[in-house]
Parts: C-alpha cells; structure tokens; sequence
C-alpha cells in the first residue's frame, strides 16, 4: 500500500508504552520522562485525566457514588433515572460529574482534576524541566455527545496548544466566507490519542508528532481547555427536556420594565403554538389570542380601558387622585412593547338547564383557558421573553371586544405585556410545597 505523497500533510500518533501504575503525589513528567519517550519539539503529549486525577490524590472514598457526583455537580442538565448529565466544578457538562468508579480499589471513586488546565501546564513545564523540550499537553477524558451514539476523548485541560482554531473572517477554497467555523483542535487531537490508548489497555499517555503548528510558542500556554467551554449565553442546547420546563416555570415571572427591544412575532406565535396543548373539556379549543403588534392598535385599546376604568371609578366615588393612581397600574401593559389578549371562547360547551351544573360547565372551560394562558406565559419565558398578566380587559370586556372587533363570544382574560426584561426580576420567595398539599 501506498504512504502519502511526497509534501502531503500527515502526522503520526502512538501511544507510549511503560507507563506504571499511577500512585498520590507522583510525578508525572518524570513518570513519563523515565519511559525515555524520544519527544521532540513541536510534539503533542495526550494524557487520560484517570491518571492526572491519581497523582494529584483525587480518589475519595465513597461508599455511595451519588453523594459524590451531588458534591461534584453544580447544575443538573439533564436526568433519565439515574443517569445525570450534570454540569461539573470544572464548568464541564457531562454524566456523572465525571465522577468514575474504575480503574480505582472497591469503596472508592475518581473525581476529576480540580483544574485540568494547571495539570496541563505542570507536566508541560516538567517535561522541559527534565527533557529540555517545548511539547503541548492535552489532558483528555471520555465524553458521550448529544444527538451521537458513541464515546470519545475529548480535552478538558491543555497548555502549550492552541484548542481553537478561528477561521472566522476567512474564505474556503471557492472563495466563500466563513463565518462560523471555529475547529476544536484541541478535542480532535485527543480523539486521535484515544484510537492508540483504547479504554482499557493501560497505556494512559500518547504522543502525536508532526502538528506542530498548534502547540504554541515557548512562554505561551495557549489559553488552555476552558476556552472550550460554551457560556450560557451561547449554549442554545442548555438543558434536557423536563429540566428546560423547571427552568421556565422559574423564569416565569412578573415583568414590569422592558427595554425598547422589538419583539419577535415568530417568539409569541411558539408561545401560542404552546398554549395552545392545554387541556380543555370535551375536546374543545376554548382559547383565542388577540396580538396586538401596531402601536397605533396599542394606544386604541388601552386609551379605551383607560376611559372605561375612569368612568367607572367616579361611579364608585373615588377621588381624581385616587383614580389616577389606579390608572397608573395599567403603565405596564402602555410600556410594553407588544400585547397579547387572550380570549375564552365557549364553543362546543353544553347547557343543561340547571345552573348549578351551567356554572360548573362555565367553570371548566375557565380553568381551560387559564391553563392556555399558563402555557403562553410559560413559552415566552422560554423564549427569552418577560411577561406581565394584567387582568384589566376582564373589567371592560364590551369595550376590548369593540375597539378589537371582536364577535361577542370571545371574552378577554386579561391583557399579558410581552418583551425583554429591563432588568432581572427579583428573586422569587421560597414557598413550601408541603403547605399547598393535602393528602388522604
């Protein structure tokens, strides 16, 4: 079989044979300078984060191996029975913590190096210490991917390599810009370590040579593996599906300030989109949503209630300050920069003749319609969005149906104030589930 050709790019990988058994406070330049390795400047050393994590004394003893993954996670992302893909201390989204129980004597468990990127940088100075070379150090660990079947090594510390390589700003070979493609070199070479040291044939520690080009220059750690990592604010993939529902029902709160961001229409559609699922009585969609998405539609309908609650308020004697004050608490729906409406509509509901059961018939497609409403507001914190429920419209209902042109069934359930936070709300007080359940 032919090699490649005369000039081609190639590079070679093997793993390093005479590795010992890895002990607490062992040094592993020196471990690894001892199996006379032949390393060269310019080489990449790929080394298993099982045995950075022994010599740095990072096995605890745990009867219970879920303490120790509670201990080491910091945000759980994702749960399928007692499988936990959590986010760990190191800032690492993966199962279990990386919280490993072999390789390592019964009764205790492996926890990961406390900060990858420093054990990088120690075997990294130590080789030149003790071999007079500039190499680049990956420390690698096994990782399962979304949407992939498979493991693969991936790095969770480096130095002394550049783990990203940023074509952004660039063009391909047919002239194309490109502005997204950001290569994780850094986890391709751990990948290639991981083909020569396999999962279970005790050779830890590999070489690649012949990729110099990414291990940086004498002096230069090269920003190291947590530059890998994906802020939240980027991670459009942050959590598995029942936790991404925790997560909105805690963003949704009572937003009252919004900033003059527009809202995206296509946002509040996904929103009603999901409302819309609720359950409902005898398979009926008792829900409607008006969006009001014209400033002009805004100030008419709001211009509207605020007369109709002024005229019913000097019915009821108040005074012209007292009046003004409550006008004033509909300020949150004038400075929002989007409304929604949202309507109950009776249409497939019975009439029994009794009123006791037309009101609790009546009673079933309210809860139907507030669960619809739920939904909506929960949506919208999912997409980012704060809201406000305001039940103003329920007071005004012939006015709202008259300025919006609606038919007479539908009866507004509140106004709900759409748009981006002004600023986070407060925190929400601790309430005890405990106090709103009773048990027989």
């Amino acid at each position: 079989m032919n090699g490649p050709a005369a000039g081609a790019p190639s590079y070679r990988v093997w793993a390093l044979p005479g590795m010992p058994e890895v002990r607490t406070g062992d040094d592993l330049a020196k471990l690894i300078a001892a199996t006379e390795p032949g390393l060269v400047d310019g080489d990449v050393l790929l080394v298993t984060s099982k045995i950075v994590s022994k010599a740095e004394g990072r096995i605890v003893e745990a009867a219970d191996r879920e303490a120790a993954i509670d201990a080491e996670t910091v945000r759980v992302v994702a749960r399928r029975g007692t499988l936990r893909i959590v986010e760990n201390r190191q800032g690492l989204v993966m199962a279990a913590a990386g919280v490993d129980a072999s390789n390592t004597p019964a009764g205790t468990v492996l926890l990961l190096p406390e900060d990858p990127d420093a054990s990088a940088r120690a075997i990294r100075d130590g080789l030149r210490d003790t071999l007079g070379v500039e190499v680049g150090v990956v420390v690698t660990d096994t990782f399962g991917r979304p949407w992939r079947n498979g493991l693969t090594d991936v790095a969770i510390g480096a130095a002394g390599v550049r783990v990203l390589d940023d074509l952004r700003g660039g063009t391909d070979a047919h002239g194309n810009p490109l502005s997204a493609t950001v290569v994780a070199t850094a986890d391709e070479l751990a990948s290639a370590g991981d083909l020569v040291k396999g999962k279970a044939s005790g050779l830890p520690v590999a070489v690649v040579r012949g990729l110099a080009h990414v291990v940086a220059a004498p002096g230069d750690a090269g920003g190291g593996a947590r530059a890998m990592v994906r802020t939240a604010a980027d991670d459009m993939f942050r959590l598995g599906t029942s936790e991404a529902v925790r997560e909105a029902l805690h963003l949704r709160r009572t937003v009252r300030e919004f900033t003059d961001e527009p809202v995206d229409p296509g946002a509040v559609r996904r929103a009603v989109a999901a409302a819309v699922t609720a359950p409902a009585p005898h398979h009926t969609t008792p829900w409607r949503f008006v969006l009001l998405e014209s400033a002009d539609a805004r100030t008419r309908l709001l211009d509207a209630m605020r007369d109709a609650w002024t005229e019913d308020l000097r019915r009821d004697g108040r005074s012209e300050e007292s009046i003004a004050k409550r006008v004033r608490r509909g300020d949150v729906l004038r400075n929002a920069p989007y409304l929604a409406v949202p309507c109950l509509v009776m249409d497939g509901s019975h009439t029994y003749g009794d009123a006791r059961r037309d009101t609790a018939e009546r009673e079933m497609f309210v809860v139907a319609a507030g669960a619809g409403v739920q939904n909506f507001l929960v949506a919208l914190a999912g997409e980012r969005l704060g809201s406000a429920w305001v039940s103003s419209t329920m007071f005004c209902r012939d006015v709202v149906r008259e300025v919006l042109d609606l038919p007479d069934s539908w009866d507004p359930l509140g106004a709900v104030a759409v748009g981006h936070a002004a600023q986070a709300p407060k925190e929400r007080g601790a309430r005890d589930a405990g106090a709103f359940i009773a048990v027989r």
